[in-house]
């Protein structure tokens, strides 16, 4: 087989899987967990170009919402949003009309375990059905070495949440309350579990494949 034909062969295969994928989300959501720095944002911003839909970040809505003081402090210290303030806040954002007719990769939307049943609920209603759950996996000392290397390069730009002291802290805030979030996927069968020591693109189409069996099986 030549060269110019296997191409055209891999690029037919990953057009026929993207267009699997688009038809069985639908209107639903994927969601996206991982320690910091994981590639959480660049694997939903792929997904979301690929798939028509929109990426929403827990994070990022709380950052660009108006909050109280007490929850921007806990932000800013590394720790978890108590749960009942979390649920307030972001989950109505969820069901926005401008959103309605697109699929929505979140990116960790309910980090604390306790929240996933609300998470489920309130996709579920507002026409987002959680159809998937990805999680990128990551050893802390590579989160730890991929910290270092983006501060070199500033590529997060100046957020207040990128000290060394703060990640340090969302790690075991990620042990100790994400990990059981990722079981409660797990036990559902909704969770699809990535080596995130990989390239971006290797993981992406790692991702695509995975879909696709999942879809499969359904």
């Amino acid at each position: 087989m030549s060269a110019k034909l296997l191409v055209h062969l891999t690029l037919c295969i990953l057009s026929t899987m993207e267009e699997l994928i688009r038809e069985w989300l639908s209107t639903g959501s994927i969601n996206i967990f991982g320690k910091p720095f994981a590639g959480k944002d660049t694997q939903g911003k792929i997904l979301a170009d690929l798939l028509d839909g929109v990426v929403l970040s827990g994070g990022d809505i709380l950052r660009n919402s108006t909050i109280p003081n007490h929850v921007q402090e806990t932000m800013r210290s590394g720790k978890l949003v108590p749960t009942e303030e979390y649920i307030n806040i972001v989950l109505p954002y969820l069901a926005q009309d401008h959103f309605a007719h697109q699929p929505l990769i979140l990116s960790s939307v309910g980090r604390w375990h306790g929240e996933e049943a609300g998470v489920l609920q309130a996709t579920e209603q507002a026409g987002h059905p959680v159809k998937a759950v990805i999680y990128l996996n990551l050893e802390d000392d590579t989160v730890r070495q991929r910290w270092h290397n983006l501060k070199d390069t500033n590529d997060r730009g100046d957020r207040h949440d990128d000290t060394l002291e703060v990640l340090e802290v969302r790690l075991q805030e990620y042990h100790e309350k994400t990990l059981p979030v990722i079981d409660y996927y797990r036990k559902k069968g909704l969770l699809i579990e990535i080596d995130g020591h990989q390239n971006p693109e290797i993981v992406h189409q790692t991702i695509l494949t995975a879909l696709t069996d999942t879809l499969a099986r359904q």
